[in-house]
């Protein structure tokens, strides 16, 4: 019964974190109007579309995790009534997935794109270009720092339940 309070603690906390994208993605789109009601400069109109995208998808991308988490949450009393240990195993597999997906693209591909974004920055001079380079690094920052937290939260759930799998086999 410990684990499921572990779990649904875990959901809780995911369920506080992702509405961080929904916000963020609310304030790129406001600067996204911003710029196109106040921008008169060439670079400043340049941010126009970028803003926007980069707002729509961090929305996109906070909703989703959202529901997700908010359908897992609910599903897991039932889950675990079913069957305890299929129930572990399962949150298991899940949750070392997802470190190895955080290892992949938020610890590996996304500071990679930050770096092609920079070198980007520095060899093209196109207003467009270089405001779409640095809304993509402000976004991926954004993924990055909220990420970050997720990964340390979904790390303890994964050691909470090897641990009662390990007691299990015991």
């Amino acid at each position: 019964m410990e684990i499921l309070k572990a779990a649904t603690d875990w959901a809780k906390a995911e369920l506080f974190s992702t509405p961080f994208f929904i916000l963020f993605g609310g304030l790129f789109v406001l600067a996204s109007i911003g710029f196109w009601q106040l921008g008169k400069t060439e670079m400043a109109k340049a941010y126009i579309i970028p803003t926007l995208v980069a707002g729509v998808l961090l929305m996109i991308i906070g909703f989703g995790l959202f529901f997700t988490n908010k359908s897992r949450l609910a599903n897991f009393p039932a889950a675990y009534e079913r069957d305890a240990s299929a129930f572990v195993e399962s949150e298991l597999a899940r949750a070392e997935a997802t470190l190895k997906e955080y290892q992949t693209i938020v610890f590996k591909a996304i500071p990679l794109i930050i770096a092609a974004c920079a070198l980007v920055i520095v060899f093209i001079d196109k207003p467009i270009w270089r405001a779409s380079m640095i809304t993509t690094i402000a976004m991926l920052v954004v993924i990055l720092l909220i990420d970050g937290t997720a990964h340390a939260r979904i790390d303890a759930y994964n050691k909470q339940l090897e641990l009662v799998e390990k007691q299990e086999r015991n």
